[in-house]
């Protein structure tokens, strides 16, 4: 039975912060709100919390997750960039996007494209996430909440509640999310390739 926590969407509570993190530090799997949709997460590093998510979607076993991020100081361990996409990422955050960049040998197997050698990196806007990557002190493996036979994200924590409790070992109550997913980003070329338009508007 997973903890069921109501967080405050722009003043998280630390108390609950804390034990969200402690659940992900303890291997765990953790259905959490974003500045877009409702996602799943769990620790940089932890194959079985990986291959539980995966059960949880249904995925393949070549779908990419991507690297939440709280802010940039963790992307030359794992990515790639120059330094004028380097302005660009960093002009667009935090936000709803997620930028493509190239991958270091330290980036996990399953975040990295198998033939590109790419990495998803994404830094939210929202409160809770930042709290939480910040109270965990590291990055999240991440993948939206959409469920196998569903053809939108899951939109509120009520409903993820009736469907994975028993799957998942947290759910964080954020209030409603949206449907619309990331703009994602291709910045590996030098040059901005929006490869899927989505929820944040480029400027």
């Amino acid at each position: 039975m997973s903890q069921f926590l109501a967080v405050h969407p722009e003043h998280p509570q630390p108390r609950l912060v804390k034990r969200a993190a402690e659940i992900l530090a303890g291997g765990g799997v953790i259905a959490y709100p974003t500045d877009s949709t409702y996602a799943l997460a769990c620790q940089v590093g932890d194959k079985t919390a990986v291959e539980r998510i995966c059960r949880i979607r249904r995925l393949e076993r070549d779908h990419l997750f991507t690297l939440v991020c709280h802010d940039l100081s963790h992307l030359a361990t794992y990515a790639r960039v120059d330094n004028t996409s380097f302005r660009f990422i960093r002009h667009h955050i935090p936000g709803p996007y997620t930028f493509l960049l190239r991958a270091t040998r330290e980036a996990p197997r399953r975040l990295v494209h198998p033939r590109r050698r790419t990495i998803g990196l994404r830094v939210p806007e929202s409160a809770i996430v930042r709290a939480l990557i910040e109270t965990h002190q590291g990055p999240l493996i991440s993948t939206s909440l959409l469920l196998p036979g569903d053809e939108a994200p899951l939109t509120n924590a009520d409903s993820i509640r009736e469907r994975l409790e028993r799957d998942v070992d947290a759910i964080i109550d954020g209030g409603h999310c949206g449907v619309v997913p990331t703009t994602v980003v291709d910045l590996t070329t030098g040059e901005v390739n929006v490869v899927r338009e989505g929820l944040g508007e480029l400027t």
